[in-house]
């Protein structure tokens, strides 16, 4: 099965048996998981929910704004929306050490000030700076605005005359279903996902 040139970037939204948002998969991933009878595609008109299987799936009518897959039997509809079969739990997932873990565990906000931040004004800052013997770690390494960073340079916060607002620790996992984000705008995941 190929997909056309329009699903070349989609993505579809994996359900749980509970109905509960865990991941999300290629059209081909879960065109294949339809197939394999492991999961169901969800049809979502306004709010009516009907999980279908492939044969069901694969009757169903393409609409002209419906995005297709092309198939040696014709064009079908391109699941959005599926739901596992059996899988009933939630996936835990914690943060990458690095700056985008940083951001996320910090809430995007300076350590040492509280403003929240945009993307190019932090930094990652050792609290006891790594030329002093400081880790490369969790619990050593707090987000900073540049220009805080800059003035405490090699000192620690208490040399710096800087407070932490917050001690460093590592993050807690989190549900799979908070990290999810329905940045293609799709209709469809609004009724599934966490606003």
């Amino acid at each position: 099965m190929k997909t056309n040139a329009i699903l070349t970037d989609r993505v579809v939204l994996v359900l749980n048996r509970n109905w509960q948002a865990i991941a999300t998969l290629t059209v081909e991933q879960a065109v294949h998981r339809l197939v394999a009878g492991t999961a169901r595609a969800m049809w979502i008109d306004d709010d009516h929910f009907q999980d279908l299987d492939w044969s069901q799936w694969i009757a169903l009518p393409v609409r002209p704004d419906d995005p297709v897959i092309g198939t040696v039997r014709g064009p079908i509809r391109a699941p959005r929306v599926i739901l596992l079969r059996r899988y009933d739990k939630v996936p835990m997932v914690t943060l990458s050490f690095g700056i985008r873990g940083i951001w996320e565990r910090d809430g995007g906000r300076c350590q040492y000030t509280g403003r929240r931040l945009t993307p190019g004004e932090g930094d990652i800052d050792h609290v006891i700076p790594r030329s002093r013997g400081g880790a490369n770690s969790w619990e050593n390494c707090v987000l900073s605005c540049k220009s805080v960073n800059r003035k405490k340079a090699a000192r620690t916060p208490d040399e710096a005359g800087l407070k932490l607002l917050t001690l460093p620790r590592p993050p807690t996992a989190v549900p799979s279903t908070l990290r999810i984000s329905n940045v293609q705008n799709i209709p469809e995941w609004q009724h599934f996902l966490v606003s």
